[in-house]
């Protein structure tokens, strides 16, 4: 089976001999009084990866592959450096095939490089051997949260009845003059001559009969 990886959209150029893909499950134990153990399941952790590449030093090797032309070893050492100094995640895909050249499946994911340690072993001549280690990525964004001041609801007391002000009743009067009746009087007063009889009821003591009313009396009008 071939394979070829990428990271960051720099293809590595010699096939990797071994990679581990450690997927981590956060579920939590918890042991109740009655009830023993149980399992309470969580959502599984961000995904690890490790792998080793070579990068050979000589661009004869036949089982390297450069698809851009030869790039030394400090070529990739400096991707590698970039993505931990810039502080910016990248993209870790592997390709499989068959040996007869069909394409299996691939590990495709977004990764932040948490660190790579660099052998160089004189048995292997000058090649340079990297171990990098990858955590899956996942991009979040920060919430606002927007504090909203309380609102005071201010509740007046109502007054009690036996402490408020009372209303003066204060009617008024009114002089008779020559050619007046209670009804158009009435109808000055309240804009209706039909409510006489108010008139008449507050006045029963000077008048006794609606119909006759004299110049000179003063009338209460309630």
């Amino acid at each position: 089976m071939a394979y070829t990886m990428y990271l960051n959209g720099v293809q590595m150029p010699v096939t990797p001999s071994k990679l581990t893909v450690k997927i981590k499950g956060q579920n939590k134990t918890l042991n109740l009084v009655n009830d023993g153990e149980i399992n309470f399941l969580r959502s599984p952790g961000l995904t690890e990866i490790t792998v080793e590449v070579l990068l050979p030093m000589l661009q004869a090797y036949h089982f390297a592959s450069y698809p851009s032309g030869y790039q030394p070893p400090d070529y990739y050492l400096s991707a590698f450096e970039r993505m931990i100094a810039g502080k910016t995640p990248g993209q870790f895909i592997l390709s499989r095939y068959a040996p007869a050249g069909g394409r299996l499946y691939d590990t495709n994911l977004r990764v932040s490089l948490e660190s790579y340690n660099i052998v160089e072993d004189a048995s292997n001549g000058p090649d340079v051997t990297v171990s990098l280690t990858l955590k899956q990525y996942k991009a979040f964004g920060t919430k606002t949260v927007k504090l909203v001041e309380p609102t005071v609801a201010v509740v007046e007391k109502p007054r009690e009845t036996d402490n408020a002000p009372k209303k003066e009743n204060k009617a008024k009067t009114y002089t008779v003059k020559s050619g007046d009746c209670l009804w158009n009087i009435a109808k000055k007063y309240y804009g209706n001559g039909a409510k006489y009889t108010q008139i008449f009821n507050a006045n029963k003591d000077k008048i006794s009969n609606p119909n006759l009313i004299y110049p000179g009396q003063v009338l209460t009008i309630p």
